[in-house]
């Protein structure tokens, strides 16, 4: 039985000039596994948007038909997005409840759903006190508690620990009889789950379709060039060519160095992006206190980060958040690049370099996941601070768009920037010669 039809569809996102996706023809089966593939922007999270019909006429204009013929469920790409109630319980509880399911049914669904996916905590847990990758596996909770016939992923293990992302693939090779559409950057490991690899065009149909063995054999020298991630194909590692210099920054034994890359890693919920926040002075610390040498602070050397004027703080300390659109200010792209720019001959530049001039007069808020990372990252590299902290800076990008992310801020850090990265991606961390600070297990421990 066919779950999934397309004919001729495309989608052109409101104030936009080029097509998102066009001239798709597709038919998916009942119960395939099936990977939606392509460089950063070739429309692949549009696609599932549609399929879940989350494209209502004001979006855009649209051509063709689209038709599903099974129940729904979704993950985003921002989890936060879909996350509605105060207690993790209710948040996956929420959609039972709403299609009626017999109160008796729901906590044991509840439960089995958390255990699936690998949750660490309880139903009381609050979903604010939840770091990124927790919130993920608890959005993709609430999409398998209610047994969809159709399950859409967009980036399921994307911010996850390595744990994580295995628990999360282990509950999705359990769902018998689930059709599922996935969006993955980093296919490699998911190959063993799929029947099918889809690869679409950047805004024009339908580039390969297959079987996964065929296609990465068929057409893995192409798509590579073109920047998708093919297994087998590793991407070019960078190592620093400079000797770190003076410190910049102390928090207890950490110490960030300039012209060094220190790299925060260890499972979600070790507090590594609350560790970013104190040393970016977003946060006041917790435990030891963070303390910037006066060749980072110049004159304010004897007041921690979080107290410094936000002007000061800006021009000395960038910060990418793990949610880029907390960051965004302007309503176009080249204005957000411009809004902090040490030299305006800089926005230009970094929006071909991490291709994003064809969206520079978009908003940013209308951009895929992978998109809106690249703008907040080519924010702080346009400002060219001392010391940039970033919160998984390579999220959502294909091959071409990493190596570039990874080219910019290895030349940050050889001219002499210090750079620290929360990151769950180990080829980051050895493209850019990072020195590894692995955290515990419990967030306080991971802070002091």
């Amino acid at each position: 039985m066919t779950v999934v039809r397309l004919r001729g569809f495309g989608h052109r996102h409101a104030g936009r000039r080029r097509w998102a996706l066009r001239g798709v023809d597709l038919d998916i089966a009942h119960g395939e596994r099936v990977a939606l593939l392509g460089s950063s922007g070739a429309g692949k999270s549009t696609l599932l948007a549609a399929l879940a019909g989350l494209l209502p006429p004001e979006s855009g204009e649209r051509e063709g038909t689209v038709e599903v013929r099974d129940r729904t469920g979704i993950v985003f790409q921002d989890p936060q997005s879909q996350l509605v109630m105060a207690r993790t319980g209710d948040d996956v509880a929420f959609g039972l409840e709403n299609t009626g399911t017999a109160a008796e049914r729901i906590w044991p669904l509840v439960d089995d759903a958390l255990r699936r996916v690998g949750f660490p905590y309880g139903r009381d847990r609050p979903v604010a006190a939840l770091s990124g990758g927790e919130q993920q596996r608890l959005a993709l909770a609430g999409a398998l508690v209610s047994r969809p016939g159709l399950l859409l992923l967009d980036e399921p293990t994307a911010n996850l620990d390595p744990d994580g992302a295995r628990l999360v693939r282990g509950a999705l090779a359990g769902l018998d009889g689930t059709t599922m559409v996935i969006v993955e950057h980093r296919v490699a490991e998911l190959v063993p789950l799929l029947d099918r690899v889809i690869v679409l065009e950047p805004g024009g149909g339908i580039r390969a379709d297959g079987p996964p063995g065929r296609i990465f054999t068929e057409y893995g020298d192409e798509l590579a060039a073109d920047g998708v991630w093919v297994p087998g194909r590793p991407p070019e590692l960078r190592m620093p060519r400079t000797a770190p210099g003076e410190a910049l920054l102390r928090k207890g034994d950490i110490e960030i160095r300039a012209a060094e890359a220190l790299a925060v890693t260890g499972p979600n919920g070790a507090g590594k992006t609350t560790l970013a926040l104190q040393l970016g002075g977003l946060r006041k610390p917790v435990g030891s206190p963070v303390t910037a040498t006066a060749a980072l602070a110049g004159t304010d050397s004897a007041k921690p980060p979080h107290k410094w004027r936000a002007r000061a703080l800006a021009g000395r300390i960038g910060s990418v958040f793990q949610n880029p659109a907390h960051q965004f200010v302007t309503a176009r792209v080249r204005d957000e690049l411009a809004l902090g720019a040490a030299d305006p001959a800089r926005v230009d530049e970094l929006l071909v370099r991490l291709r994003l001039d064809a969206l520079a007069e978009a908003n940013p808020h209308t951009l895929s996941g992978g998109e809106q990372r690249r703008l907040s990252v080519a924010t702080a590299l346009a400002a060219a601070p001392r010391l940039l902290i970033l919160d998984e800076p390579t999220f959502g990008q294909d091959r071409r768009t990493w190596t570039e992310l990874v080219a910019l801020l290895a030349g940050l850090r050889d001219d002499g920037h210090g750079i620290v990265a929360v990151t769950h991606d180990p080829d980051f961390t050895t493209a850019i010669g990072a020195r590894e600070l692995p955290l515990a297990t419990r967030p306080l421990e991971a802070v002091q």
